[in-house]
């Protein structure tokens, strides 16, 4: 494996941002602390902080020579609403607030990386380096983009990066095309008329229905689109009926996620759940609506910019620990809207499987969203080589 060995030689002190941020975790667009920990480090290192895109965001621009080339390298910020049950030293500071998911991990590794290309400045061109809040729930990347992100600072091309619990360190995954999903979440409100439980031919029950449109919906995942074709319809919520329990309410909500590789396919199912929708409810004398809100897009690498990304995989940890065609994944990841925007390349590397954490972790698997969740400390050296020798691939045509 090829450390770059000045990233090797200050491994402490960027492990020590990343434990500090763990142990001070912030929610979606309330990232002060954590935007304040990130300015004052880039500015330390001698990088232009730009600050208040998304609120909480922070940029930060590192130019040298004479190119106008140019790249964007980002990371998010965000923890989770989840209590941590790790009792290590750098567990959570914050009840209910925790990164369970490792951008904390991110953020110190992107810190990594300015460190060292803000010492030595062996490219030509600009770097930019983003930290985007709300990457969990409030679709940061989006609002930092709507409110000028790439006209304020242009790249030619720009890179994501997730640590992936359950893939060993020192392997790298990533693929062209749609490498993490797009997502629609729903409400549907069926509406029927409440009676006494004794009695329900006098009334007509929300709840049969509900129960019939919620089996219905599977259909459209094995019956309307190719067994080839990847998505998912999720019933995560069923809220009917009040104390009583001789009651037949008067109305049944489901509530939900659907997520497809492909946005033609997110339009067949947002199409049938309507269908379905409205005729089994009518079937059995009721009436429904449904919303359907499309929250994220797919994330969707360009050939190009992955093909790039992996030639500098392989040239840290061999050709044979990069997997370049992963499997497509069903979650999701608001560097889509960034993707949409410019051309780029999103990617996974291992976090290993757990056996990595301090003593006093939880009892519970280190994988994402977890709370017994913890980032690996070791692929902290790994994440940042990566960026560095990515921006120097990108940015030094020489080495293309």
């Amino acid at each position: 494996m090829k450390i770059i060995p000045e990233i090797a030689a200050a491994q402490d002190e960027i492990q020590a941002l990343r434990r500090w941020l763990h142990a001070h975790p912030e929610l979606g667009f309330e990232e002060t602390q954590t935007g304040d920990l990130v300015a004052k480090t880039l500015s330390d290192y001698g990088i232009e902080v730009h600050r208040g895109l998304g609120g909480t965001g922070v940029v930060g621009v590192l130019r040298a020579g004479t190119s106008e080339r140019s790249i964007g390298l980002r990371a998010d910020m965000d923890a989770l609403p989840m209590h941590e049950l790790n009792e290590f030293a750098h567990r959570s500071q914050y009840p209910g607030k925790m990164h369970a998911c490792g951008h904390d991990g991110h953020m110190a590794m992107l810190l990594g990386a300015a460190r060292h290309l803000a010492r030595n400045r062996d490219f030509d061109g600009t770097i930019v380096f983003i930290f985007s809040p709300a990457e969990e729930a409030g679709n940061g990347a989006k609002v930092m983009v709507d409110e000028g992100l790439f006209e304020k600072f242009p790249v030619d091309a720009v890179f994501g990066l997730h640590n992936w619990p359950g893939m060993p360190v020192g392997k790298f995954a990533i693929r062209t095309g749609p490498i993490m999903g797009g997502c629609g979440e729903f409400k549907i409100t069926v509406e029927g008329v409440d009676c006494h439980a004794a009695y329900p031919n006098e009334g007509k029950d929300p709840i049969f229905a509900a129960i019939q449109i919620y089996n219905a919906l599977q259909g459209i995942i094995t019956r309307n689109k190719s067994p080839l074709e990847l998505a998912v319809i999720s019933v995560t919520q069923f809220h009917a009926g009040g104390i009583a329990r001789n009651v037949i309410p008067g109305e049944a909500v489901l509530g939900g996620t659907a997520r497809a590789m492909e946005p033609r396919i997110l339009d067949l199912v947002e199409s049938r759940m309507r269908i379905i929708v409205e005729a089994v409810a009518k079937a059995h004398d009721c009436q429904a609506r449904i919303e359907f809100n499309r929250s994220v897009p797919p994330t969707v690498n360009t050939a190009h910019e992955t093909r790039l990304a992996a030639e500098v995989m392989s040239s840290i940890v061999g050709a044979e620990n990069v997997n370049r065609d992963v499997d497509p994944d069903l979650g999701v990841e608001d560097f889509a809207f960034m993707l949409q925007a410019r051309p780029g390349a999103y990617a996974n590397m291992g976090n290993g499987f757990g056996d990595h954490r301090d003593a006093g972790h939880g009892s519970g698997p280190c994988t994402c969203h977890n709370t017994s969740y913890d980032f690996n400390d070791e692929i902290l050296a790994i994440g940042s080589t990566y960026w560095v020798e990515l921006a120097r691939k990108l940015l030094n045509p020489e080495l293309r």
